[in-house]
């Protein structure tokens, strides 16, 4: 690597190298940032001898050009295979295991003909979230993007994702939390724990997923009537969700041509909603909900979304309270009763709450949930967004390693969630490094709602005698 002449010592002081991970870092300004940085003079993160030498502070490590350890596997097939084989464990994926015991946190792969480097390391995880367009940028395998759609949310940035945000906060944020949604969440929580009790067995993740789905954000967001439809929803969800991580085959008898084939279906029935309501005027509405907001943007004079960016919003969040928070609680449930220490801590801590209530049949308060910092710790197992995808924007140099520009990254913040000795560790100690809904300026937008709605469910569960956990809902009776 070789950089061009620095003229001025000021451009050697505004470069330095962070010893402990090998980044560079505004080492040289007042401002103290930490914020990587790129040398002016040479496109690189500038661990250079050649930049650096005049300045004494600075120390360039030689092995920072190289590439991470890995594999590109077959031809053509790199390691698909073996990254989309099913695992129904709910520990680390197979495929990240064993690769992480054999080339460590930062590996290269090629999966469904992309090179990538995968990060199951904290300090390149939080890099990529801290630098979020400016380092690195949103990137998402052709693949994904055929299932969430080409004007998802996931891939909009600047602007356009802060205008999107925002009108899904007016239904997810910290706010409608509190005013308009924690009691029923809890109302609706109790009613399923009830429903549970004289059954033999339950099914947890798709009982969760219903209750999620159809009590609580179908009809936020469309009104939706399950009694109605006869199922017709969750099943279209659940055929999308069995081929999400599939083999990208679209021929019939696939996985991922029934997930597609529920894609379709759910964006058909969204299509002719939206073209319903677009008939009607306001007082012929029985209730506003999310789609209505969104239609009144649509009406604007100059729209900041457009048809297909809504009907793929409404999609994603539908997808997203149907799967993700309905995993979470079943990781959880299952961890817990794996870890009794863990367990009778966050028993103590809902007892402790029901005790200092005068009427403990009462509504839990936003005081009351923003208490339960132990249950804040333990949603780090839900794993919400079990892995993520970036792109580099510019040469990256961590930890001994160049992440060249243009590099596809995979981040799986798995493998510091899962960590067996910190799964009884106080909220107070390293959970501020668990990123079990992304980072960055693209962090989950229903972040909020989904850590609510997985304390809640906890809350009524530990919180009545028939529903403990290693009581009435023993792990025998739940699968």
């Amino acid at each position: 690597m070789r950089c061009h002449a620095i003229n001025t010592a000021t451009d050697h002081a505004r470069f330095a190298i962070q010893q402990n991970v090998g980044i560079a870092v505004n080492g040289g300004f007042p401002c103290g940032s930490g914020h990587p940085l790129v040398c002016p003079r040479c496109r690189y993160g500038c661990a250079s001898r050649s930049c650096l030498a005049d300045n004494p502070r600075m120390q360039a490590d030689e092995s920072c050009c190289r590439l991470p350890p890995g594999s590109r596997g077959l031809p053509l097939l790199g390691e698909s295979l073996e990254f989309f084989a099913r695992s129904p464990s709910l520990e680390l994926l197979p495929f990240l295991k064993q690769r992480l015991e054999r080339y460590g946190p930062i590996f290269r792969t090629n999966i469904i003909a992309q090179d990538m480097i995968v990060s199951l390391d904290q300090e390149l995880n939080n890099l990529v979230f801290q630098q979020e367009e400016r380092l690195f940028q949103c990137w998402y395998p052709n693949s994904f993007m055929r299932v969430f759609g080409a004007d998802s949310i996931i891939t909009t940035f600047g602007s356009s994702h802060r205008h999107v945000r925002n009108l899904v906060l007016r239904l997810f944020g910290p706010e409608n939390l509190r005013r308009a949604m924690l009691q029923e969440m809890q109302k609706t929580a109790q009613a399923s724990l009830l429903s549970w009790l004289d059954r033999p067995s339950i099914e947890v993740k798709e009982e969760v997923s219903s209750m999620i789905i159809f009590s609580i954000i179908a009809k936020k967001l469309i009104s939706y009537d399950s009694s109605a439809s006869n199922g017709k929803l969750w099943k279209q969800f659940d055929a999308f969700l069995q081929g999400l991580l599939a083999f990208p085959i679209y021929l019939p008898g696939t996985a991922f041509y029934e997930c597609m084939q529920g894609r379709k279906n759910v964006m058909r029935m969204l299509r002719e909603l939206l073209d319903e309501r677009k008939k009607k005027t306001a007082h012929q509405l029985e209730s506003i909900d999310f789609f209505d907001a969104l239609i009144d943007e649509l009406k604007q004079e100059k729209p900041a979304v457009s048809e297909n960016v809504a009907l793929d919003l409404v999609f994603l969040l539908l997808f997203a309270s149907f799967e993700t928070t309905s995993s979470g609680i079943t990781a959880i449930l299952r961890f817990l009763t794996d870890n009794p220490m863990a367990l009778e801590e966050l028993t103590e801590e809902h007892d402790r709450i029901l005790k200092r209530k005068a009427d403990p049949n009462s509504q839990i308060t936003w005081e009351e949930y923003k208490s339960m910092k132990f249950t804040s710790h333990a949603l780090r197992l839900a794993n919400i967004a079990p892995v993520v995808f970036r792109k580099a924007r510019q040469d990256v140099h961590i930890k001994g390693y160049t992440i060249p520009k243009g590099s596809k990254i995979m981040l799986s913040p798995s493998n510091i969630h899962m960590n067996p000795t910190d799964i009884a560790e106080p909220a107070g100690g390293g959970s501020k490094d668990f990123m079990a809904f992304g980072g960055g300026v693209l962090l989950c937008v229903g972040a909020d709602f989904a850590k609510l709605q997985m304390a809640i469910f906890l809350h009524c569960l530990m919180g009545s005698d028939k529903g403990r956990i290693n009581g009435a809902f023993s792990w025998a009776s739940i699968s």
